[in-house]
């Protein structure tokens, strides 16, 4: 096929111990999925599960033992980080029983929710989407994924994150109110999930604030650190 112009590179996140890499086509990003966080943002501490999206090429891939940079975004003045177990779709499907939902998953890998703080709330009291709060440039940074091949059923494990190494985020992925399988199994009856699908399950209590210079670092159990610095 034939185009205008020459095609956006397709978003892609390495994979450890292979020389090939995983191939990006959606983002899905589950809210309020820990019930301390929950109850920080106004909510009841325990809610059905609902989803937003980043597009694909939101991504900012970070790789191993590397630090990436983030550019702080233009119209906000309250860039939130959010660390998250990120979870690779291997294998697609609709209406995923809870007990086969494992089956479909490629691997795991830490990630980051970046969010216009302000923009959301703004957006939150007019009724309106979330998206430029939520889906720019470089606001999902993402370490390489682990298959679960590697790691195993990822039921829990702490998860934190440090700003300039003071620790701000501290949990347990065993905490979240929706577990992955639950979430697939939910996803899939909203949409038809396909491989090199990514899912943001959620964050836990702690979310604030980054400037510019400072380095975040975000670590998960079996799957290793994540680092990023504003500039």
């Amino acid at each position: 096929m034939n185009y205008f112009f020459e095609p956006a590179a397709l978003p892609a996140v390495p994979v450890v111990g292979s020389s090939l890499s995983f191939p990006v086509h959606r983002i899905y990003c589950v809210g309020r999925n820990y019930a301390d966080h929950a109850v920080e943002m106004g909510g009841t501490g325990r809610e059905a599960p609902f989803f937003f999206t980043k597009p694909a090429d939101a991504l900012l891939v970070v790789p191993q033992g590397q630090t990436g940079e983030l550019t702080y975004p233009p119209r906000t003045s309250n860039l939130h980080y959010e660390v998250e177990l990120v979870v690779a779709i291997g294998r697609g499907g609709r209406n995923i029983p809870v007990k086969d939902a494992y089956r479909h998953i490629f691997g795991y890998a830490v990630g980051l929710d970046m969010t216009r703080r302000d923009l959301q709330t703004a957006a939150k009291k007019e009724g309106k989407p979330w998206d430029v709060a939520k889906g720019f440039d470089q606001s999902a940074p993402i370490a390489p994924l682990r298959q679960i091949s590697q790691t195993g059923q990822m039921l829990a494990g702490k998860i934190s994150l440090q700003v300039n190494g003071e620790t701000r985020q501290s949990g347990d992925i065993g905490s979240m109110i929706w577990a992955v399988a639950e979430i697939i199994a939910e996803l899939s009856t909203l949409y038809e999930l396909q491989p090199g699908d990514l899912i943001y399950t959620g964050t836990p209590a702690g979310v604030g604030a980054v400037e510019r210079g400072e380095v975040m670092s975000a670590q998960i159990d079996k799957l290793g650190e994540l680092k990023v610095k504003v500039i």
